[in-house]
């Protein structure tokens, strides 16, 4: 054990006893969500208490990250491999696992307020102690639970010239606003504890992330023992998927503010809007084909399409990948500066991002410098840069060197020609192309993040969820300065279903099961209804899959609501846009059955009419009845030759042979969700065979090349009959008539 600041050790266990020391063995652990899990400091006070009852803990986080097991046998073979290659060397989160596995002990309990999307569906202890709370409520609740010890991974300094210093990197959000107000509880009596568990592996960020270990009472520092990030893997994007990101891009505005969600949705989205700006006319053909500018007016005052010559500026409580792939193309370079009167002239066009006397001018006429200039105008140039570093105010002159001073009368002609000449800096200093709260991803985005150079980290600030998320002042801005940095706000979020009357269904089920959580989806809802020329935008495919029937996910009505009807907005789904706000309800209801897969909109449109939200007398247009997935197919092929739309647009963890077995799972999946489907499919499976060896390194992978025993034999003819439900239709029917003869 060494002293440095806060008190170091390189073993969990003995953190642990350090904790318990100060605050006895009721303990009320509060986790960061995702990524930033001490987990050795986490599952070494998880067995203590395991091993003492007399230990009360309560874990309170969100979306404990697991690598996944599969359900079925046919899964765990799938899955195991896969597993192993990508979280062999990452210790697990002992204490998600048990909650996983329903083995938690009486003493333990874990509540979480946003989960990994449908985990915890059947989990009745963990549907019992779900916490709801928007994002920018979360500090609040989570202090209402009595939080008394805090533990974060967090980055060390010293390998950054930042020594003495951590780093919050991926998880900032939260944490930044409850250490205080753990230190307020700890001054009015209460033993509380603070935990940093270092890790090298963490890539490193300053501004708002970057404090003093001091700050902690407890530091596990073990650098042997340091182990690789948990990864997310890159999930496939649907052509569905593909066309909801195109039209989405199609909606951002050159010089604006971008917001977007996890998953694949968020990736489609920026990988059309990287084509919109790399690949322009290749994106414009199939912007023409679909008729999206006549067809969807709102594109016109809203969107663009040209690429982006100012960038755009990143302000999401979630740093996705995308956002670093959109740093790499230049496409996020709009900059934002901590002053909004200063950030009012650069949007009005009155300054730019490049010091010169024109721009002292128009600082002077705005009122924010004096001239003759004072100490404290100059003071504020340096630090925006407007001014070098080494220019001063002294004796009430301007002194540009050690040689060189002049007068503080910005109309002197001497003092200007001397500024213009010795004393303007390069740019605006400060300025950040990105504001992000957390951040969880694919191993390929943390190397790109700790590859960053200083400049491009310089440009993302790591910061609190309630700087980002909503309006209010906030020590790192007031309501002034949002406005001013947000200029055409466009925040894109996902949504599971949409009612007919304008609600978003996005967190749970009818019956009261939390999917996965509110988090910040209706605080940026909330905020686009307030930002001047900012817009919500939900996204969702038109149908899924339910018990082996497509449905639609635009409904008609729904039990359980994430966003109600006042906050509607924009929705875009595979078929088109929907621009809801501010229309009345017969225009809602239309303008959502427009983009309604063509199955289901006769059905939509009679029970709208019967609820009296449509004249009896509409019929559906004729372009309307076009939304079908071949039509989706059609236009992700407009873009001329070449595969402007893969199902991995930014890389893949899976193999090209996992790749295939996982589309034949997914197939017998659905093809068994029904007792009479999973009847009918083992009957088929029975009958197929692989005679020709065609797929021996498919059941290689899944250890099924050599069955023993009726289990296994079993499930290697239910593999080959996916795979063969794979092939296309004739190669099946040749087969078929082949075998007839």
């Amino acid at each position: 054990m060494a002293e440095q600041n806060g008190v170091y050790y390189d073993d969990a266990n003995a953190c642990v006893d350090r904790v318990i020391e100060r605050v006895g063995k009721r303990i009320t652990l509060g986790l960061p969500l995702g990524l930033g899990k001490p987990v050795r400091f986490a599952n070494a006070l998880y067995q203590r208490a395991k091993d003492d009852p007399e230990i009360q803990l309560h874990i309170v986080t969100a979306l404990s990250l697991l690598a996944p097991e599969g359900a079925s046998s046919l899964e765990k073979r799938f899955l195991g491999p896969f597993t192993k290659r990508l979280y062999g060397n990452i210790p697990e989160l002992d204490y998600a696992r048990d909650v996983n596995r329903n083995r938690l002990p009486d003493n333990v309990t874990v509540s979480e307020f946003f989960f990994k999307a449908g985990s915890y569906l059947n989990n009745q202890s963990q549907q019992r102690h779900y916490v709801c709370t928007n994002y920018t409520h979360a500090v609040r609740d989570l202090m209402a639970q009595g939080v008394n010890v805090l533990g974060q991974l967090m980055s060390p300094g010293e390998d950054h010239g930042q020594p003495g210093h951590l780093s919050f990197s991926c998880n900032p959000d939260l944490t930044l606003d409850i250490l205080p107000l753990l230190r307020e509880r700890e001054a009015a009596g209460t033993p509380v504890a603070m935990v940093a568990e270092l890790n090298h592996h963490l890539p490193w960020f300053g501004h708002h992330a970057e404090v003093e270990a001091s700050q902690f009472d407890v530091i596990l520092s073990h650098r042997a023992s340091d182990y690789p990030l948990f990864s997310a893997p890159q999930m496939a994007v649907s052509p569905a998927d593909h066309l909801i990101g195109f039209y989405a891009s199609s909606l951002l505005k050159d010089g604006g503010t971008l917001q977007v969600g996890i998953g694949s949705l968020g990736a489609a989205l920026v990988h059309s809007a990287i084509i919109r700006h790399k690949h322009n006319d290749a994106w414009k053909a199939v912007f023409d084909h679909l008729q999206v500018q006549d067809q969807f007016p709102v594109v016109q005052e809203y969107g663009g399409t040209e690429p982006f010559e100012q960038g755009l500026y990143g302000c999401s409580e979630m740093m996705v990948d995308g956002f670093v792939y959109l740093l790499q193309e230049g496409i996020l370079k709009r900059e934002v500066y901590n002053h909004p009167e200063l950030q009012n002239l650069i949007n009005r066009g009155e300054l730019t991002e490049t010091p010169s006397l024109e721009a002292l001018d128009v600082l002077h006429n705005a009122g924010l410098i004096a001239s003759p200039l004072r100490a404290r105008d100059v003071n504020w140039l340096v630090r925006h840069g407007v001014l070098r570093d080494h220019v001063e105010f002294k004796g009430g002159r301007i002194r540009l060197n050690e040689e060189v001073s002049v007068e503080a009368d910005l109309s002197n002609a001497d003092t200007r020609k001397a500024l213009e000449a010795l004393a303007l800096g390069d740019r605006l200093a400060g300025g950040i192309a990105m504001h992000g709260g957390f951040y969880v991803g694919p191993e390929k985005f943390y190397q790109a993040l700790r590859e960053l150079s200083d400049d491009q980290r310089d440009k993302i600030c790591m910061t609190s969820v309630n700087f980002i998320n909503h309006l209010y002042d906030h020590r790192f801005g007031d309501q002034k300065l949002k406005v001013a940095q947000r200029v055409h706000g466009r925040f894109i979020n996902s949504a599971m279903m949409y009612t007919l009357n304008g609600s978003a269904v996005s967190d749970g089920l009818a019956d009261g099961r939390v999917v996965s959580g509110v988090g910040g989806q209706y605080n940026f809802v909330a905020m686009a209804h307030e930002l001047p020329g900012a817009r919500s935008i939900l996204a969702l495919r038109a149908t899924r899959v339910s018990g082996g029937k497509t449905v639609s996910n635009i409904v008609f009505n729904y039990a359980h609501c994430t966003i109600p009807r006042h906050l509607r907005d924009i929705v875009i789904t595979e078929y088109g846009i929907a621009d809801l706000r501010g229309q009345s309800d017969e225009q809602v209801f239309l303008r959502l059955i427009r983009i309604a897969d063509s199955r289901f909109q006769e059905s939509l449109l009679a029970q709208a009419k019967k609820a009296g939200k449509v004249k009896a007398d509409f019929k559906l247009p004729a372009h309307w009845r076009q939304n079908t997935p071949e039509k989706v197919a059609r236009a992700l092929k407009a873009g001329g030759e070449g595969d402007w739309f893969p199902a991995f647009p930014f890389g893949k963890d899976f193999t090209d042979e996992e790749l295939k077995l996982g589309k034949a799972l997914k197939g017998l999946k659905a093809a068994t969700a029904t007792p009479r489907g999973k009847l009918a499919t083992i009957w088929q499976a029975l009958k197929a065979d692989d005679e020709e060896g065609r797929y021996d390194a498919l059941l290689d992978r899944m250890g099924l090349k050599k069955p023993s025993g009726f289990r296994e034999k079993l499930d290697r003819k239910l593999v080959i009959h996916g795979l063969q439900k794979l092939e296309p239709v004739k190669k099946q029917e040749t087969k078929q008539a082949d075998a007839s003869r």
